[in-house]
């Protein structure tokens, strides 16, 4: 199949990476630095201790999803609107839009936006970009998304190019599930600049995370979504399994980048003042992330 990936970070190279290897024809549509070194030297992928070049096309124009038979949106939170008004005019009618996005709102924004309906896919994936056209796998890779013939398509063509898809009954759940993970630790990773391992050995952490949990469950049962599973397993699993990994939110703050913040802690907050339910561990992590944006603004002069 033709894939286009819209927001070629950690993300969607990595995805991109994983189906361009099982020979389905992929394009990656991304800055143009990272697309530059893409189309000269091929894809660096680094994953398990071995480094491998996968070649693939690169394009800085949206207009290069016109004709993907799926379409991974890997946009930040921040950039849903506008990168989805970019592709709606160059997406096939029939074409699958995927959201592999942080947040449990993306896919409703942009599915409003395309006037399309667009799946959400919960992403479980230990990556970043160790440079221009180079991203670097630490961990995990598996995607959840809810049912429907669609799901099954995807489940279908992923799982051979060794990306496994859980389809889920409770997506809204699975989405809520990853966001809580993320408003746990990325914070705290930014903030201290830390990855995961270390940043659990802190002193008074693991209390603070475990506040921050108890807040996010109660806003969203003040929802009326039902979180799935072990929340609080699967937060300190953690540790376990991405242990050298920074948070989203830390590697955008480490290259000067406005972060995703308004979208996970930020969102517990406004959703928590609206039902009445009291947030404040997440209030606090959110506004010293805010402090270090706006830190970051006056030292560049944005």
């Amino acid at each position: 199949m033709k894939i286009a990936v819209m927001g070629a970070g950690a993300v969607g190279c990595y995805y991109g990476a994983k189906l361009a290897q099982r020979g389905h024809d992929v394009v990656l549509i991304g800055r143009p630095n990272h697309v530059q070194a893409i189309n000269k030297n091929g894809l660096v992928f680094e994953s398990g201790g071995i480094v491998e070049t996968v070649r693939l096309a690169a394009s800085i124009d949206p207009a290069a999803v016109t004709g993907a038979d799926i379409v991974l949106f890997c946009v930040k939170s921040t950039d849903t609107e506008s990168a989805g008004a970019a592709i709606a005019p160059h997406l096939a009618e029939d074409a699958i839009v995927l959201s592999l996005q942080n947040g449990v709102d993306n896919a409703e924004r942009l599915s409003a936006l395309i006037g399309r309906v667009v799946l959400p896919a919960v992403v479980y994936v230990a990556v970043g970009m160790a440079g221009d056209g180079h991203v670097a796998h630490f961990g995990r890779g598996e995607l959840v998304i809810g049912p429907g013939a669609q799901s099954d398509r995807i489940a279908d063509s992923f799982g051979p190019a060794g990306i496994p898809v859980e389809i889920s009954g409770n997506a809204p759940g699975a989405l809520w599930a990853k966001m809580i993970l993320n408003c746990a630790y990325n914070a705290l990773s930014a903030v201290s600049r830390l990855p995961y391992g270390e940043l659990a050995k802190g002193e008074g952490v693991m209390t603070v995370i475990e506040n921050v949990v108890a807040e996010c469950l109660a806003v969203a049962n003040g929802i009326g979504v039902s979180v799935p599973g072990d929340i609080q397993a699967a937060v300190a699993g953690i540790i376990k399994t991405m242990p050298a990994q920074y948070s989203s939110t830390a590697q955008d703050l480490m290259r000067g980048k406005p972060s995703e913040i308004d979208y996970l802690n930020g969102y517990i907050v406004r959703q928590g003042g609206a039902l009445g339910v009291p947030t404040p561990a997440n209030q606090v992590l959110y506004t010293m992330v805010k402090l270090l944006e706006m830190r970051a603004e006056q030292q560049t002069g944005t």
